[in-house]
């Protein structure tokens, strides 16, 4: 029975039975399975079964939990509801969670802290927003966020660069990072673009949609720039349809340069 699968480690420990019993009711409860403990594993539906892991690590009361892609195997619907769970479940329980996972959304909307790893190389540490807001390089730009960050190999003349048939030009610090460079890497967010003509010190672009996903709420534009795909995540009031020529802004704060050959970000 579940009850039995929950108890296994503290039985194999030689735990009284009713400190047992009390520990398995207790972790029951908090996952909210305790109408289960009597099934039998195999007939509990795949996230009741990853509530049942759980129960199983947490009736040992352990200072540090591992949880290794606990949500691969789920549906899309069934991992959002495990996800706020285990959140819950590290809310009340005060430990130590090292959660490993291949999913940014994960890693971003559960973390505390984010390592990203790449090749068995550690390359950077940090909260969610400072991995989003100032990655330490290439790699890290175009995994945390979703879509993906927009990433360009951009040639720099005076205090423009160009990429495909783009040009913006810059001033001020962004303009004086690149000095003395000819190429860079360029990085900017799709959601970070909004419909609409360029004002004070924004960059303007205007790019031909060439697929248009609607998502609700949003739209999430293909924009064809010559030199691969660019995505822009805008409010779908606009409408946009396939074929017309978008006019966006980008703020020059929302735009990330990287070392063409290291990766390394330039400040």
């Amino acid at each position: 029975s579940v009850f039995e699968n929950m108890a296994f480690g503290l039985k194999l420990r030689k735990f009284p039975k009713d400190e047992i019993k009390r520990r398995v009711d207790e972790a029951a409860r908090i996952l909210d399975i305790a109408p289960l403990l009597e099934r039998k594993p195999r007939a509990l539906s795949g996230g009741q079964r990853q509530r049942v892991a759980m129960g199983r690590a947490i009736v040992r009361n352990p200072k540090v939990f591992l949880f290794d892609e606990p949500l691969s195997n789920l549906d899309a619907k069934l991992r959002v509801q495990t996800r706020a769970e285990i959140l819950r479940l590290h809310a009340r329980l005060k430990a130590t969670v090292v959660y490993v996972t291949h999913d940014q959304v994960e890693a971003m909307t559960m973390g505390t802290r984010i390592a990203v790893m790449h090749r068995g190389v550690l390359q950077q540490v940090g909260t969610p927003q400072e991995l989003y807001e100032t990655p330490a390089n290439r790699f890290v730009a175009g995994f945390i966020g979703s879509p993906a960050m927009n990433l360009v190999e951009a040639t720099v003349a005076d205090s423009a660069i160009s990429f495909g048939n783009v040009s913006m030009r810059l001033g001020g610090a962004r303009a004086a990072a690149i000095k003395g460079r000819s190429a860079v890497v360029a990085g900017f967010r799709p959601e970070h673009l909004r419909i609409g003509a360029a004002s004070g010190d924004e960059i303007g672009l205007a790019l031909e949609a060439d697929v248009v996903e609607y998502l609700g709420a949003q739209e999430l534009l293909h924009l064809s720039s010559g030199a691969g795909d660019l995505l822009a995540l805008v409010n779908a009031t606009h409408r946009t349809s396939r074929g017309d020529r978008v006019p966006l802004a980008l703020s020059p704060s929302q735009l990330h340069f990287f070392d063409a050959v290291t990766g390394a970000a330039i400040r």
